[in-house]
């Protein structure tokens, strides 16, 4: 496929809740040539320590690098109630024993659902193994290391942001003449690439604010008399607001926005933010005043009966620290 098909595709896939068709579609087409050996296990074949978090699991395939690294392919179905998100050294551990009974094998490209969450984990396990001596017995040993779990590991699916995820496999995606290596495949998940152009966006964004702030000062007498009056720079007021949405996002990803009354704080809809945004919580005139700024405010900076924000009808946590004084 060429690069304008790759990236509409990947985006069906990663902005998508789990679909085994469309992850066994994907997996074709991003390693371009896998070996159909598809099995399922459940029940008792799967090791007594993960049986309380996995239901079942299968391959569909087994592929081969161009330097002859082995990769299998898997579709791990979680229980109900395990949460991709806290459970990632259980899920790398997982995969990790599935290798070692395979003969060692050198890795595997797996995504990990639950039929509870709309969002999927997709996630690269590879073992580096080291043969040695013991000095005393003169056996050999074989040592394995495992690459880190947060690093190899993307969340994605319907309420999740994939944006990087997206953008890491897309040339990988539409290359057709040559398969990738497994360490084009670990370069993929390696976010450290991706570090500096986060940054550099988020230095655009600030620039942008700064810029709109320092235009509505000059036109609009009211609010440069507020900023004088309260000795606020525009310049410390654009990077406290970036810092506080960036954390908005944080606490969103927790699930611990726009929780129900009553209900387990990690239940919050993941596209709170958005919904909010788009009026579905109520309406408004100024984002800023009537939303973020009560939110920042007089919910996640004040201690409330139950956590509740009658704003919103639902519950905030009140966080005592200074982003939001």
């Amino acid at each position: 496929m060429n690069k304008q098909e790759a990236t509409q595709f990947i985006q069906h896939v990663f902005q998508s809740p789990f679909d085994e068709g469309r992850f066994g579609r994907f997996a074709a087409e991003l390693l371009n040539e896998i070996e159909a050996k598809p099995f399922n296990y459940s029940g008792n074949l799967i090791k007594d320590a993960y049986k309380q978090y996995v239901q079942s699991y299968r391959r569909i395939g087994t592929y081969t690098d161009p330097d002859g690294d082995e990769v299998d392919v898997l579709i791990v179905h979680l229980r109900q109630g395990t949460t991709l998100e806290r459970a990632r050294t259980m899920q790398r551990n997982f995969i990790a024993h599935y290798l070692r009974d395979r003969g060692d094998r050198d890795a595997a490209l797996v995504a990990y659902y639950s039929d509870d969450d709309p969002d999927w984990r997709f996630s690269l396990v590879r073992m580096a193994y080291k043969r040695v001596q013991d000095a005393t017995t003169g056996k050999i040993k074989v040592l394995e290391e495992l690459t880190p779990a947060r690093r190899y590991s993307f969340l994605v699916g319907e309420t999740e942001p994939s944006h990087t995820a997206q953008q890491q496999f897309i040339n990988l995606l539409a290359e057709e003449r040559a398969n990738p290596t497994l360490d084009d495949l670990e370069a993929a998940f390696n976010i450290e690439v991706v570090t500096k152009e986060f940054f550099d966006k988020y230095k655009g964004l600030y620039l942008r604010l700064l810029e709109a702030l320092d235009g509505l000062v000059a036109r609009d007498k009211a609010v440069r008399a507020e900023f004088a009056t309260k000795q606020i720079e525009t310049a410390h007021f654009a990077k406290k607001l970036l810092g506080q949405i960036v954390f908005l996002y944080f606490l969103q990803k927790k699930g611990w926005l726009g929780v129900q009354p009553g209900a387990a704080w990690g239940t919050g809809p993941k596209d709170f933010l958005r919904s909010l945004f788009d009026k579905r919580w109520g309406d408004y005139t100024n984002f800023f005043n009537e939303q973020l700024e009560p939110l920042f405010y007089a919910a996640l900076a004040r201690k409330r009966d139950d956590d509740l924000y009658e704003l919103l009808g639902c519950q905030i946590p009140f966080l005592n620290g200074g982003l939001f004084e």
